[in-house]
């Protein structure tokens, strides 16, 4: 092992975070020690994954992979063979080695506290606290096993579970508690480091301060330039957070100068406005890929959604993988459908051999996916938005191992098309009314991803204000060349090297250490409770519909 540029590194994931939001602020004096940080070091635009959504992002941050190889490419996943839905977690992830395990390997000390996709904790040399997908503090969302009681009885809410609450009778209250929810938060995220750091010692640590992208999310009419001004006591209730952001990050950076470590920031994406939501299921459904089952199934269909929004329950995985559940579609006449969807739509051909319904021949499947790709990247799927404006509908329709170059059989469960939606829009799998877009009203704007993310970088060696922009992938390798460490050759990034003075020399295994992808596809992870509480905070935030 090399001598490494640092000694120790803090890494700080702001979930959600984006320069378009930050740097106003920061130009405004609201946010010195994010100023400070830039100045003194290197930083940039960090490029999420494709499509930029949490479980893919995080995951190719902790890997140093695409998500064409470690598999994580929604909170969802679609297996064929059985034409079931589950949801990811760490069981998903056996194949591949995160930046935990690889450091542990090496005998470092290692600490993660609220990083997305590390559900149910897993044992890493050191300490991990689980993300704000636990469903509940029954789970295991603590290693090692023993710290759950002292962890629950100083932070009672230490993944941060809440969701955002609306009071119709007393908005402005309901608002007010929320934004406080979300500063406490950002100081629990610090306490936890200090207090947990202190324990079990630590050569790199990570704390993820979730919920700015929640407040993004839920605010985003208070954020943008058009709509702030139209209620200003929220508007400033929100740049408050931000102020309460810097302060807590400053605390971390003095944290890890107090360690000698060096600091990484990081955000999973950015973030923007979301006007509308593209129904392509609906447009499958006009164009004669997807039938929908007419009478009785439909009317079931529907009954069950209307039922369950009336408890505000959303049920997408409480019938135990019932695919019809939100959408009564006739498999046995449907030659394509989007299965699941939030920041992009994932289609599957229904492909005879593959799935247990399945209905195009395998000599039909390569025709009618190129065809389909047509159909969306075409004029069908030009429209004007509220304002007047042609935009369309689909940025781009990617063939999985194209984009990331991988195999599909090692990835059987990837889709056969990914759509993605132009930079205000979002997918949904659900069909309502007969139009493609379903435009949202200014007066309920909110957030949605956007690739752009934050990056910056602080500590020995490291250039005082350069400007360096890095894609997620590139993470991984390039702290591991920071440690002076080697890079597992499996990984896919590069080493930020324009980020030091001097030039670091970058070592690589002399090995891949490869695993066989897994058998298990996420199955007996969470219970029927479990996916009832984890859907509703999604759902709460548009991942799922």
């Amino acid at each position: 092992m090399s001598s490494g540029i640092s000694k120790k590194v803090l890494i700080v994931g702001l979930d959600g975070a984006t320069w378009d939001v930050l740097d106003p602020l920061i130009a405004e004096g609201r946010m010195p020690r994010l100023k400070q940080l830039r100045a003194d070091g290197a930083s940039g635009i960090m490029h999420s994954t494709v499509p930029p959504i949490t479980p893919a992002a995080w995951t190719t941050f902790l890997t140093g992979r695409q998500p064409g190889s470690h598999g994580i490419i929604d909170f969802e996943r679609y297996d064929p063979p059985t034409h079931q839905l589950c949801f990811n977690s760490t069981r998903c992830l056996d194949h591949v080695r995160s930046l935990w395990r690889i450091l542990g390997d090496h005998g470092l000390r290692v600490g993660s506290i609220n990083v997305p996709m590390t559900y149910p904790a897993v044992p890493v040399n050191g300490f991990m606290i689980s993300g704000f997908e636990t469903p509940s503090h029954e789970g295991d969302f603590v290693y090692p096993r023993e710290l759950k009681a002292d962890v629950l009885a100083r932070w009672p809410d230490p993944t941060l579970k809440a969701r955002w609450k609306r009071r119709p009778l007393a908005r402005k209250r309901a608002f007010r508690e929320n934004i406080d929810y979300i500063r406490r938060s950002f100081h629990q995220g610090v306490e936890m480091t200090r207090v947990l750091g202190e324990r079990f010692g630590w050569d790199a640590m990570m704390v993820v301060l979730k919920l700015v992208d929640n407040l993004q999310h839920k605010t985003w009419r208070n954020i943008d330039a058009r709509w702030r001004d139209e209620d200003p006591s929220s508007r400033d209730l929100v740049r408050d957070t931000f102020v309460e952001l810097d302060v807590a990050v400053g605390e971390l950076i003095d944290y890890a100068k107090s360690h000698e470590a060096a600091v990484f920031i990081v955000s999973d994406h950015g973030h923007g406005s979301l006007e509308g939501k593209i129904q392509p299921n609906l447009l499958l459904n006009q164009w004669g890929y997807l039938k929908i089952r007419e009478g009785a199934a439909q009317s079931v269909a529907r009954g069950r959604n209307i039922w369950d929004r009336m408890r505000g329950r959303t049920k997408k995985f409480a019938r135990q993988d019932d695919i019809t559940h939100d959408l009564a579609v006739d498999f046995g006449a449907t030659q394509a459908c989007v299965m699941h969807a939030g920041m992009a739509g994932f289609l599957y051909i229904n492909l005879k051999g593959r799935q247990p319904c399945g209905i195009v021949p395998l000599f039909e499947f390569e025709r009618l996916r190129d065809e389909l790709r047509g159909r969306f990247l075409g004029e069908e799927c030009r429209v004007r938005d509220p304002q007047g404006r042609e935009i369309q509908l689909f940025e781009d329709v990617h063939k999985p191992e194209d984009l990331y170059r991988c195999s599909r059989q090692e990835q059987p469960w990837l889709p056969d098309l990914m759509l993605i939606p132009h930079r205000s829009l979002a997918v949904v799998r659900k069909i309502r009314g007969r139009k493609a877009v379903r435009w949202v009203s200014e007066d309920r704007i909110e957030g949605t991803h956007r690739p752009e993310g934050v990056f910056a970088a602080w500590g020995n060696g490291v250039v005082p204000g350069r400007r360096v922009d890095l894609g997620l992938v590139d993470c991984a390798p390039t702290i591991l060349t920071m440690l002076g460490l080697p890079i597992p050759k499996e990984m896919e990034g590069r080493v930020a090297t324009e980020i030091f003075e001097d030039a670091p020399t970058v070592a690589y295994e002399t090995a891949e250490k490869r695993v066989e992808a897994p058998q298990v596809t996420g199955h007996g992870v969470y219970s029927s409770q479990d996916l009832e509480q984890v859907t509703a905070r999604l759902s709460d935030l548009g991942y799922l519909e």
